[in-house]
């Protein structure tokens, strides 16, 4: 054996865990892309740099409707990195793999019509957290997909706050508040300073312009109900 081969390392494997946005398209798929552009002209940069899932499980599309998506996201800079659901006939060289498992967070409790109240015992259920003691830059992503995110500070325009539960931040909310992004229906969104470019919660997104402006510069909490998005100011 050379001492080339004798000197050479094993080769190591690590694991390490990413945070994909899934994008489910629905029909007519030409309506669905116009209020993806919506969303990302009232959000710039949002998926810059961001991988994405692309779910077409049920969607009864053919496989030219299917190559034609990717190259519309593709056109849009949005970077397919799997496709779930697709006929395995549909993918091959040159097209993103098929995936699946996506792990979903388990909803403790149902949202109402009101701010949700905590089930009994709840409270004794350890949640992990993120703290983050400082404001958070425009460019920063803070992502934390196990449980609640709180921000001693305030989140700058161009900012962004992603948490599998919920989002707490002592401060103004500038940039991008995103809740639940797990699974969890129940998560909320609470801040001190209501300016935000974009909240979310499980998937369910409001921009600036959709937001009623009386909640601009108040301290409100954000909540889902009926798969619509509530906001109240807090006391």
């Amino acid at each position: 054996m050379s001492t080339a081969a004798k000197q050479r390392q094993t080769i190591r494997f690590r694991g390490r865990s990413f945070l994909a946005t899934v994008l489910a398209p629905e029909l007519p798929l030409g309506e669905w892309l116009a209020e993806l552009d919506k969303l990302a002209g009232r959000s710039q940069g949002y998926f810059a740099s961001r991988p994405v899932i692309l779910d077409v499980s049920n969607l009864p599309i053919t496989k030219r409707d299917f190559t034609d998506l990717l190259a519309t996201l593709y056109e849009r800079e949005i970077k397919v990195m799997g496709v779930e659901g697709a006929d395995p006939s549909w993918l091959g060289y040159g097209l993103p793999p098929s995936v699946s498992g996506g792990k979903h967070a388990e909803i403790v409790h149902r949202p109402s019509a009101e701010p949700p109240k905590p089930q009994q015992g709840f409270a004794d259920r350890p949640i992990p957290s993120l703290l983050i003691e400082t404001p958070v830059r425009s460019g920063q992503s803070i992502i934390f997909p196990q449980g609640d995110v709180t921000v001693v500070g305030s989140v700058a325009s161009g900012a962004e706050i992603i948490a599998g539960n919920s989002v707490h931040i002592y401060g103004s909310l500038r940039g991008r508040a995103i809740a639940g992004t797990t699974g969890n229906a129940a998560a909320r969104i609470f801040c001190q300073k209501f300016e935000a470019e974009l909240i979310a919660i499980d998937g369910l997104y409001q921009t600036a312009d959709e937001i009623d402006a009386k909640f601009r510069g108040k301290a409100v909490q954000a909540w889902l109900a009926d798969d619509k998005m509530n906001m109240a100011a807090l006391a």
